[in-house]
Parts: structure tokens; sequence; C-alpha cells
């Protein structure tokens, strides 16, 4: 049986259109052009070198998840077919060929998580955010953005189409599940909590469970491993905590959405030490930011996706039009910190890499302070 954290509410699944809109506008540079451009900072993170006070630090900062290959968790695995798995939305799936294999979503966790598994050799295609080395070189079936292109899918022959709900149109899915593609719809919540359950559910399709539990097991290890060093960067008292928010920019269509509880985001700031203002007034999902409600909740640091800070026109965009930004502590201090989008977000065998780059921008931006 194929585990699954349930399928979450409309403000998640508009949390996740939001997004899917934001990667398509590419990932540009975030701050060309402005007065004072981030400090970008490699995944190098010394909890010795932490700032003592990181509430004084001034100009943002660009989190930067260093290079590494992918360490599959087995060399050659021995998928177990046919795999029987009912999905994320209650369907019976039967899986028994995975020589060619399509793993989507908006953050090209699937992807990755396929080529930890061991079988990255057996991936025929990509989407727009799965640009890891390792796969760069397989033929896009979002040829435009993140919106899927049936013809390009069509033209790959997968043998199974691993997937969740962030992609679009549904239309297009539909049509290759009709054409006798095996299609399984993975679980489209992404949390540091859920990340271990996503990695099961696209290793039980591929029937290779026995690998999908060592890699949850490797990847929440890593993950515990990576708090603990951040933990020890963290001020003891919660006052000196630094009080942060995630903001979502699309400075082109006018959006701009403040994410809370059960967004993924609130896990993400947990997981470094600081406290998400946004869950503290009980803001649930995304929803659109209000000046007064920001003003009030006096973030010391916010974090936002690059190609978000660049639509803005970088830190000093943002300020000026997001005038509330410029009267909290964050924006007093330019304390922006942002990080790719396709990254970010993505809650899979990276999120180590993702928490450290995070920790190193956030806590020593510049080297820090013993």
């Amino acid at each position: 049986m194929l585990r699954t954290a349930g399928r979450r509410g409309a403000a998640l699944v508009g949390a996740a259109a939001l997004v899917a809109t934001g990667l398509a506008t590419g990932l540009a540079g975030a701050c060309a052009g402005t007065d004072l451009a981030p400090q970008s900072t490699v995944a190098t993170f010394n909890p010795a070198n932490a700032l003592a006070d990181p509430k004084s630090h001034i100009g943002p900062s660009t989190a930067v998840v260093a290079e590494a290959a992918i360490e599959p968790i087995a060399a050659d695995p021995r998928p177990a077919l046919p795999a029987q798995v009912t999905d994320a939305q209650g369907t019976a799936v039967t899986v028994t060929d995975v020589s060619r294999i399509l793993a989507i979503d908006i953050y090209g966790t699937s992807s990755r998580i396929v080529f930890s598994l061991g079988l990255g050799g057996n991936v025929v295609g990509r989407d727009t955010s799965s640009a890891f080395p390792e796969i760069k070189d397989r033929p896009r079936v979002t040829p435009s953005g993140n919106t899927l292109s049936a013809e390009a899918i069509l033209e790959l022959a997968p043998s199974v189409i691993i997937t969740d709900t962030s992609l679009g149109p549904w239309d297009v899915l539909l049509q290759m599940r009709e054409a006798g593609i095996p299609l399984v719809v993975v679980d489209s919540h992404r949390s540091l909590e859920s990340a271990a359950d996503l990695i099961n559910q696209v290793a039980a399709a591929l029937g290779l469970a026995a690998e999908g539990e060592a890699l949850a097991q490797r990847t929440t290890r890593l993950v515990e491993e990576a708090k603990r060093a951040i933990a020890q960067a963290v001020p003891a008292e919660d006052s000196a905590k630094l009080r942060m928010a995630f903001l979502y920019l699309r400075g082109n269509a006018g959006v701009y959405y403040l994410f809370g509880q059960g967004s993924g985001t609130d896990s993400l700031i947990t997981a470094l030490g600081g406290i998400d203002v946004a869950t503290e007034v009980g803001w649930r999902g995304m929803q659109p930011v209000t000046d007064e409600g920001l003003v009030a909740m006096s973030p010391d640091l916010i974090l936002v996706m690059t190609s978000g800070l660049a639509s803005v026109g970088g830190v000093e965009g943002l300020l000026e039009k997001l005038p509330a930004v410029a009267a909290t502590p964050a924006g007093l201090n330019r304390r922006i910190v942002d990080m790719d989008d396709a990254q970010m977000l993505s809650f899979g065998p990276n999120s180590p890499d993702v928490l450290t780059a995070l920790a190193a921008a956030i806590y020593t931006p510049d080297g820090g302070q013993p």
C-alpha cells in the first residue's frame, strides 16, 4: 500500500498554483542594479563562526547550495514488480515496467528521489525545476514554464509517470492515464516532516520499498544533523532569536503573499531556529500580505525565492513596492535572504543541503563573528 500523508486544503493547492506561476518566470538574478545586492553564501556552515547577535547584521544574502553529486542509496537496485499501490488520490495503480520513468512536479523533488533511489538511468525526461547535473540533459516535458505538454510526454513513451497536483493542465495527465500509462499521484504537500513519507511513496510506486525506507532514514538523519548544527548558532533566549517571515513575491503580477502554518515554510523556519511570525498570529496557509499585519508581526528577517526577489527589482524594489516591509526590522536592516526557487521548498533528499545553505546565509552571512 502506498503510504500517504493525505491531501491538504484548498489554501495549499492555491499556494502551489501561485508558486507554479512564479517558477514559470525563470530564475533571474536577484538584485541586479540595486544599491545593496545580496552576498552569495555557499553552503559551508560552521556554527562556531555564527554571528554573536544575528539581529545585528545588516544587508541581504543569497543562500547557495553547494553542488554535490547525488549519492544513490543503492548502486544496482532491483525493483520488485509488479508494484501495486493506492496513490494519494485513492486510485489503485499497478506498475509493471520502470525502464522509462517520468517523475515530475513543480520543485523537481520526485525526480531527485528517483535518482537517489538508484534508478536515475531509467529517467527519460524532466520538469523545468529538475535542473541538477545528473538530469539536465534529459528533454523537458514542460516547454513553457511549468505547463505540461502532452506531445512531449508521449514522445518519451514513459512506462510509468509519477507526479502530484502541482503541474498542469491536469487534463494532460488524465490523457496519459487514458493512453494506458500507469500514473501514480503522490502527495503535493511539502514540509520537512513529510519528506520521508514522500520518498516512500515514490519508492513504493517503483517497487523499491526497502530502498525507499533506507533513503528516508538517511534523509531524516541528515536533516536532524543539520538541525543540531544550526541549534548551536541560535541564541538561547527567545527574545534574541530571529523573527522570520516567508514572502511570496511576483512583482510583475502584483502578487504578494505571506505563507504561514501548514505551508511548509513554517517547518523550514522552525528548523532554522527562527520564530515564524505568521504562525505566531495564527496565519494559516497562504494569504495576501496586509501592511498592518506585516508591520505588527515585526519580522527581523524575510525569506524569499530568488526569482520572486528579482521580479520586484531586488531588495530596494521590494522596499519600494511593499512599504510595509521597510517599516519592519527586516526592512530597516535590509535583512532579506533569498534562495533558488527550485530548491527552497523542495523538501526531499536535498533538504539537509537546503537547511545548511540557509543557515550559512542567515547566521554566517559574511563569515560571521566568533
